[in-house]
């Protein structure tokens, strides 16, 4: 829903900027972009802090739109700055204020993070804070540079959380989730984009169940995509499309079905699950090209009208043509004009003016395109080829053929390439339902999710990876979960499966994963001191989830031990030697306390702190001269 006013409340006295755009990547790409300043309300830092128990962090970033508009004095629905949480933590059904007492103290709710219901007995509790745009924007006013800053405030706070809510106008909701997908590469976390027919304060809303769904979505299941959420269902979201604007069912993914959806229960289609197949760790693209526009053919279009497109600065075009791919046959004009654009390097990408299926060189016509240099554009929705064009032209480190490939490769999901080999089914799962009387593939699937984890896990623990591959054929998901919570990628950087790691990382495997104890694989990894597992999943992104207090007493307690492995695995892992732990003591005051020289010539020679005091006021030195360890102290005061 438009509207032209916006009433801007006082920040809280608490409120806090955490970015400004467009900052120092120059100037804007849109001379129209409004800048904006990203406010915190609640404090980030407690949510980010927390020890890893049963609890999940997501970050909400709020640009505006209809999910959070409130009545003015007048009565008309309005953005309304600084109000979104605070109205957020009197409503029962997004926070809960009991349990949010309990975990932060009487005292300090107003700036600790929300906290969902819980969601039962075995679920993740989760936590979230919002981030508030301002000004906060209809989505019709969204340009490319808000894309740019919403990806670079993912990045800044991508460690701190487990998953990621974008709240958003419905618009142009499409083209930003759509460019989302693109600009964050090697994306190993959930990031769920939505927005609302009606806001979440009115009676009747579908902003609620909305947002309370991505909630749910981005800290209780690890999809590492960009996706759109509405209407009880999970969209891939370079595939949606805004298909009404009076219906609560808004959105649509039309040639690719939903991921998940909201019934009694959830169910996961965690086949159709893009994951990334890079050993590489995430990174945002922060720049776009602008020179890209639409090209929508009609009957009796003029030649001077697609010529005038076609002109610079215009760099790509993505074009709708009719049926699957076609143009008049008569128009031999139009055909010229196109291969004399793509000869000087314009990228032209051929789309179906069709809700449903994809461009095939099938007729004259579309064959003529293909050889005039068009690329053909697959199934890809008009938002999804567009943002990717832009993507696409804004990489300088590609030449002209690798970009016209990239346009053509699936990327991130955004287009449906045709299969070459048929999924088999087990003779051993054959045979089981033969003998269990089941027919039905609702019985099979249920079949195959019990016994395809026990098969992975010991082909897993034999680093057998020709039998990972017939399992991975067989339909098995080599990311599912064991019942504490326990992935494939968990039991081989375990076991210090060296080659499985790198086999699982490269068919999508999460690092961000956490069973129910809260590790991570690189936890895993560090508990069993194999290092060059614990560098292949930092290369992937892997980073140490534990709060700081917690990482500190596992270097303070290697350190009392004589563990320089264990302190070379945590530091590897990403750890500061100089964490100190609940009494401010870190590990060169245990190693001098308990006299492991190993452990002091370790620490000094990577530099940590010989300065810093515990809660008693002692120095490392101080500490080797109370228990007159003079062999050590001449080692501090040499350093």
């Amino acid at each position: 829903m438009a509207t032209a006013s916006c009433a801007l409340l006082e920040a809280d006295d608490d409120s806090e900027i955490v970015s400004t755009s467009p900052g120092n990547a120059g100037p804007p790409i849109d001379a129209a972009h409004v800048p904006k300043k990203l406010w915190r309300h609640s404090s980030m830092d407690v949510c980010a802090n927390l020890e890893a128990k049963n609890e999940s962090k997501v970050l909400v970033l709020y640009t505006g739109g209809t999910i959070g508009m409130m009545r003015n004095e007048n009565g008309a629905l309005v953005p309304m700055a600084n109000a979104l949480e605070r109205m957020i933590r009197k409503a029962i059904h997004l926070h809960d204020e009991k349990y949010a007492t309990a975990r932060f103290g009487a005292g300090n709710t107003h700036k600790a993070p929300l906290a969902l219901p819980s969601l039962g007995p075995d679920a993740k509790r989760i936590l979230y804070t919002i981030y508030e745009y301002e000004p906060l924007l209809d989505s019709s006013n969204m340009t490319m540079d808000d894309w740019i800053n919403i990806a670079k405030d993912l990045r800044r706070s991508y460690e701190l959380f487990d998953g990621f809510v974008i709240l958003h106008g419905t618009d142009t909701l499409s083209y930003t989730a759509s460019a989302l997908s693109f600009m964050l590469e090697n994306l190993g976390k959930t990031v769920i984009v939505t927005g609302s027919q009606i806001p979440i304060f009115e009676i009747r809303s579908d902003g609620r169940d909305n947002f309370l769904g991505a909630l749910i979505v981005a800290g209780s299941y690890c999809i590492p995509e960009v996706c759109v959420f509405f209407n009880h269902k999970l969209y891939r979201g370079n595939r949606t499309v805004k298909r009404s604007n009076g219906s609560l069912d808004a959105f649509d993914s039309p040639n690719l079905p939903s991921l998940a959806h909201f019934g009694i229960d959830v169910h996961v289609e965690y086949r159709s699950v893009f994951r990334p197949v890079t050993i590489d760790r995430f990174r945002v693209h922060s720049i776009l090209n602008r020179n890209v526009c639409l090209l929508r053919l009609f009957p009796s279009i003029t030649i001077q009208t697609v010529r005038a497109l076609l002109h610079p600065p215009i760099e790509g075009i993505v074009m709708q043509t009719y049926g699957s791919g076609n143009i008049p046959s008569n128009r031999l004009d139009l055909i010229d004009e196109l291969r004399r654009a793509t000869q000087k390097g314009v990228l032209i990408i051929n789309t179906t003016q069709c809700c449903h299926g994809a461009v095939q060189a099938i007729y004259e016509t579309g064959a003529a395109l293909l050889e005039a240099g068009v690329i053909p554009g697959a199934d890809m929705t008009p938002e999804a080829a567009l943002t990717k064009l832009s993507y696409v032209l804004s990489k300088d480190e590609w030449d002209l053929d690798t970009k016209r490939q990239m346009m053509m490769t699936n990327l991130r999901g955004e287009l449906t390439l045709p299969h070459t080999t048929l999924v088999k089914e087990m003779e051993l799962i054959e045979a089981l339902a033969r003998s269990l009387h089941l027919s039905s593939s609702e019985e099979m699937d249920q079949l195959k999710d019990v016994l395809f984890p026990s098969l992975i896990c010991s082909a897993v623990k034999t680093e057998d990876l020709s039998k990972l591959e017939s399992l991975e054929k067989y339909g098995a998901n080599l990311s599912a979960s064991d019942s504490d919570g326990r992935t494939p990628l968990h039991v081989a950087a375990g076991e210090g499966r060296l080659s499985v790691v790198e086999f699982l990382l490269g068919r999508g495997a999460s690092v961000h994963s956490r069973d129910r104890l809260g590790n991570t694989p690189l936890m895993s990894a560090v508990s069993g001191d194999h290092q060059e597992v614990i560098s292949v999943l930092v290369q992937c992104g892997a980073h140490l989830t534990n709060g700081p207090h917690t990482i500190g007493e596992m270097l303070c307690s290697s350190a009392a031990k004589g563990n320089v492995k264990r302190l070379t695995s945590l530091m590897k892992a990403g750890a500061d030697l100089n964490q100190p732990d609940v009494s401010n003591r870190t590990a060169l005051h245990l190693a001098v306390h308990h006299k492991q020289d190993s452990c002091v010539t370790f620490l000094l020679k990577n530099k940590v702190l010989i300065d810093k005091k515990d809660d008693f006021g002692l120095t490392a030195a101080d500490v080797a001269r109370k228990f007159k360890h003079e062999n050590i102290l001449e080692m501090l005061t040499n350093r």
